[in-house]
């Protein structure tokens, strides 16, 4: 027998006691943490609170191994500290690679690699080379497993093959499948090993790299330049567990304000003058587009200082302005940086001056580089008094009726060269450099954000930004950042948010039309098609390029675009029924198909479809030219939303698509709430509802609440039942907090209406 290596027991927490005390704690039955202190504070930014579980588990010695055995996972630890898991079954989940790594870079001598560098090439391994001298993880990789996650990295659904660089990063060029960072670091994978289902979270703030196969197909591996050694093992039946017993880690996207879901318009440049926002307004108006939010970029600002505005520009008044707006159901939200303007008299750079609120070189200097205001410096986010800081003078903008912040630039971004990373930050108040923090800038400025807004207004805080860490979907929304007016992004699109939907990030969207290039009017018209049931439905474009309001384009641009805004708008109580189960579940609204059929191996590589919930299937159009595709239908039988022909499900259809359709369908005997046409979201609450049954039965459970605060945590909700079986039609009220009610229901059956009335002394609809 082997000679294992001993250890001692705390608790949950297994720590072997060889020289690097290797550590294995059960958090709950399906998540296993792996622990190794490499000289870092033992604490998270991704996860808040305790998430321990008192969990009964087996650890005892097996033969030439142990076992560590919970209800949903077990782990096999040998002499060598292998560490291989496995389901209750027994399958394969995440096991040691025992061989040795061939890097691509093998043979290959240095003159050679000289000559690829100055050629402009990538050099093979360059990308982990300075990673793995410090550690990395090397697992099995099966013939048969599909990998996604790891938030909004670019190319396509499944990641297996590709490799990704977590480090923060700014890149206005068009980002492609070969791109290996963006603006986002959210470590977090998820498997199907021969078609079971697992987790891993590398918790590890530091710069770091995944290899998924790209380099052996036999083995994936992650691999980080310093930090501990700090990764979960994450189980569960299905994926939707998995996914859920993430974003039970790291938290999960909180209810928004129902108003947050309508359609929101932006442009670098529109806010330079309030003639010109109010002149974009009028136009949406004009050209019956409904919508509830205007984008304020950095042109609103003085001179580009943060929580300043240009009264000027705004007839002297801006909070006026603002009220009036928002009297007409327009929300403004406006954009705010981390750079702080270098500038003397200036109220908010001179009061981080006199606190030390800013991050400073290593000689003691507050350290300063360039973004748009000039020469600025920069807040150090880390400790706690900086961020009570920037909540405080968040108010300067809610105070003026600003209904949401929009945080850029904050990965961090800098105009001279990347910010050296031995400038000292803070790490939870302790000195630290920005080799460490680089990575959680945006999540500490967005909890910060969340934090000001909250108190400010006591409503659900809207923020949204551009750089994130796992865990930031706790606090902010999130956009793919500056993506362009091109095809292989409206295609990228359908990854991108899937992916961050699966990584916790359930309230994602594009810039609509494209950020940077000139887009065209079919390119505009497939994406509104092909985003519009993404959570964050924002058109923003840049200072240069083509406007591209749908009204620029004349017909039939503008009346395509209005016919799908005014779908949206219909199925926002849809999409506000997912936001209130996401809450609970963590599950994302805007879904891969593999993550509702993970047992069918025709949709692990789907990256032209998704699914709105469980129940809704869409098929954009993401080519040019083309006027027909092909469709894969998954188990069950699905209704053709248009023109209610009924298919049988795990077959490719061919279906009609000219440049007005977007392919859409229902899986049969499904009910959906149908709102009501309307050019913007009230706040008032909501007297009817209807519901439209696809079929004729079905079960659905709809909630209401007053779409603005957090008293819906305290019981001010409302549940409805709504049970169609053959045609009869029964609705209940489970839950009844929330006052008042809806006075009538309407279920539309395929063939008949049917209107029910409430009852207030017997709390029933007749």
């Amino acid at each position: 027998m082997a000679t294992l290596p001993t250890y001692h027991q705390e608790n949950q927490t297994i720590t072997f006691n060889d020289p690097a005390k290797l550590q294995l704690t059960v958090i709950t039955p399906a998540i296993i943490r792996v622990f190794e202190n490499r000289g870092e504070p033992d604490d998270s930014y991704a996860i808040e609170g305790d998430k321990q579980q008192a969990t009964d588990f087996e650890f005892n010695q097996v033969a030439d191994h142990y076992e560590l055995i919970t209800a949903a996972l077990t782990l096999h630890i040998d002499k060598a500290l292998h560490i291989d898991a496995y389901d209750p079954a027994g399958n394969p989940l995440v096991t040691d690679y025992r061989g040795t790594r061939t890097p691509l870079d093998r043979g290959i001598d240095e003159a050679h690699k000289k000559f690829i560098k100055e050629e402009g090439h990538n050099v093979p391994g360059a990308n982990d080379q300075d990673n793995t001298a410090y550690y990395e993880v090397v697992k099995r990789l099966a013939a048969d497993e599909s990998i996604y996650g790891l938030g909004d990295k670019t190319g396509y659904m499944n990641k297996r093959g590709y490799e990704y660089d977590n480090w923060n990063t700014d890149d206005p060029a068009p980002h492609l499948e070969n791109f290996t960072r963006l603006y986002k670091s959210v470590p977090v994978m998820f498997g199907l090993k021969d078609g079971h289902p697992y987790g891993l979270f590398f918790d590890n703030p530091y710069r770091s790299h995944f290899d998924l196969g790209k380099e052996s197909s036999n083995y994936y591996f992650y691999s980080a330049e310093a930090g501990n050694l700090d990764y979960y093992i994450i189980g569960g039946k299905t994926l939707k567990d998995v996914v859920s017993n993430y974003t039970y880690l790291t938290g999960r996207t909180p209810l928004p304000q129902k108003w947050t879901l309508g359609y929101q318009q932006s442009r670098w440049g529109y806010s330079a003058t309030q003639r010109m926002v109010q002149g974009i307004v009028d136009d949406l108006h004009k050209y019956d587009l409904p919508f509830d939010v205007i984008h304020l970029d950095i042109d609103y600002m003085r001179d580009y200082r943060v929580f300043t505005w240009n009264d000027d520009a705004y007839q002297g008044n801006p909070k006026k302005f603002v009220t009036n707006l928002k009297n007409q159901g327009t929300k403004i939200v406006a954009i705010i940086d981390p750079g702080v303007k270098k500038d003397p008299g200036y109220n908010i750079y001179d009061e981080g001056i006199k606190h030390d609120y800013f991050v400073e070189s290593p000689d003691g200097n507050v350290y300063v580089n360039q973004v748009w205001p000039g020469d600025s410096v920069f807040p150090d986010f880390g400790r706690q008094a900086v961020r009570d800081w920037w909540a405080n003078n968040d108010q300067f903008l809610t105070d003026l009726g600003v209904a949401g912040i929009w945080n850029d630039m904050n990965e961090p971004a800098s105009f001279v060269g990347e910010i050296p990373q031995d400038i000292v930050f803070s790490d939870h108040d302790r000195p630290s450099t920005h080799k460490k923090m680089h990575n959680v800038y945006a999540h500490n400025m967005d909890q910060a954000t969340y934090a000001g807004i909250k108190r400010a207004t006591e409503r659900r805080p809207f923020v949204i930004t551009r750089a994130a860490y796992s865990g930031t979907q706790k606090y902010a929304t999130v956009w793919t950042g500056d993506n362009h007016s091109i095809w292989p992004h409206v295609q990228l699109l359908i990854p991108q948010l899937c992916n961050l939907g699966m990584s916790g990030f359930s309230f994602s969207g594009t810039d609509i039309g494209g950020f940077g290039s000139d887009v065209t009017p079919e390119l505009l018209t497939r994406w509104i098609e092909a985003a519009i049931f993404s959570p964050l439905l924002r058109n923003h474009s840049a200072m240069g390029t083509r406007d591209q309001e749908p009204w620029q384009f004349g017909e039939p641009t503008l009346s395509i675009y209005r016919k799908y805004l005014k779908l949206r708008y219909r199925f926002i109580p849809y999409l506000y029924d997912l936001f209130a189960k996401e809450e609970r579940s963590g599950l994302p609204l805007m879904r891969p198909l593999v993550l509702n059929y993970p047992e069918d191996r025709r949709v692990h590589d789907i990256n032209d479809q998704y699914m709105v919930g469980d129940s809704v299937l869409v098929a954009p159009i993401v080519q040019p030219s083309q006027t027909k595709r092909l469709v894969y239908l998954p188990k069950g039988d699905w209704v053709d939303f248009w023109n209610h022909q009924e298919y049988s499900g795990q077959q490719d259809i061919v279906v009609d698509a000219p440049l007005d359709k977007l392919p859409l369908f229902i899986k049969k005997n499904t009910i959906l709430p149908w709102g009501a046409e309307v050019d913007h979201i009230s706040e008032q609450p909501d007297r009817q509802m209807t519901f439209t049954v696809y079929g004729h039965s079905g079960n659905y459970h709809h909630y209401q609440d007053d779409g603005l605060d957090f008293n819906y945590r305290n019981g001010e909700y409302n549940d409805y039942q709504i049970v169609v079986e053959d045609d009869h039609v029964s609705v209940r009220l489970t839950h009844h907090g929330f006052a008042p009610v809806y006075q009538r229901i309407v279920v539309e059956l395929p063939d008949q209406l049917i209107m029910l009335n409430y009852n207030s002394k017997t709390e029933t609809y007749q």
